[in-house]
């Protein structure tokens, strides 16, 4: 019995050496077999981290190459980690992906700043760079706004954990931008069912800019549409209520004209319900 368990350990022995032996060999003719592949130009050698950071520097202000600057912002963070040449870094590689229009790695970029250095100045810009990304790639109303709404979350970030930051300013202005263009998209469809005469589906999408975008553009159109598709639908009352919270708020307004002329040609003038979801809506708000 004990000399089976010797014969066993001496087994796993010369097997560990053995697999060692292939192992070893096998990384010597991979390594063979690069550098009978790679270019000479391909090798890259070992450089200090503030060069590394510099040529990126030089790359992004003299050359303005976003694309390699990038790449050596990145190979800083890649090969030093830790240090504090990484951290500066990774922002500058986010803010050179952003000048090359590569936003999705921008993104990704500054998402990982601000998840390893919340605490930093500089987190405000990160997060700012993110809300940026996703608001240069807002498309037109006839688009899906997505990338709007995640526009809206990123600055709402920079508003709210960095209210101080010379970016909170800029992010909420931003975020109004991106406001309108929801609110563009909801108007954009309700015109769409208003024209195929399908008043209730155009009144629930006027509802939506009502209720939540009234600090848009769009709000004094969709009153007015809401004052057209109820009058086409013969509820008078709302029709009217629309119009006279339209009058109030927006007094010169060419929607109010319009929506006056329509009230008009059926025999009646602007009138507020005050129980009306209109009226609660705009009171609710305070405008």
């Amino acid at each position: 019995m004990m000399l089976r368990v010797q014969g066993s350990q001496r087994s796993g022995c010369r097997l560990r050496a053995l697999a060692a032996g292939v192992a070893l060999a096998l990384a010597a003719s991979a390594l063979m077999g690069c550098s009978l592949f790679q270019k000479k130009d391909d090798y890259v050698p070992d450089t200090p981290a503030d060069r590394l950071y510099n040529e990126g520097l030089f790359l992004l202000n003299d050359k303005q190459d976003y694309k390699e600057a990038a790449k050596k912002f990145d190979q800083v963070d890649r090969e030093n980690p830790y240090s504090d040449w990484a951290r500066k870094a990774l922002l500058m590689s986010a803010y050179s992906y952003y000048q090359s229009g590569q936003y999705d790695d921008c993104i990704n970029s500054a998402k990982r700043y601000v998840t390893l250095h919340p605490a930093s100045p500089d987190a405000a810009y990160a997060q700012y760079l993110i809300g940026s990304s996703y608001y240069d790639q807002i498309l037109d109303v006839s688009r899906d706004q997505e990338r709007a709404d995640k526009a809206i979350n990123a600055f709402e970030d920079v508003v709210h954990k960095y209210p101080d930051s010379e970016y909170a300013l800029n992010a909420k202005k931003k975020i109004e931008m991106a406001r309108d263009q929801l609110a563009g998209k909801e108007m954009e469809v309700g015109r769409f069912y208003l024209k195929k005469r399908d008043f209730l589906g155009a009144i629930n999408r006027f509802k939506v800019v009502v209720t939540q975008y009234q600090t848009t553009r769009e709000v004094e159109e969709a009153l007015e549409r809401l004052t057209e598709a109820y009058v086409a639908l013969g509820i008078i009352g709302e029709a009217q209520t629309a119009a006279a919270v339209l009058g109030h708020n927006f007094p010169d307004s060419p929607w109010y004209k319009d929506a006056y002329r329509l009230l008009k040609g059926q025999g009646v003038e602007p009138n507020e319900d005050k129980s009306s979801w209109i009226s609660k809506a705009f009171k609710t708000i305070g405008l």
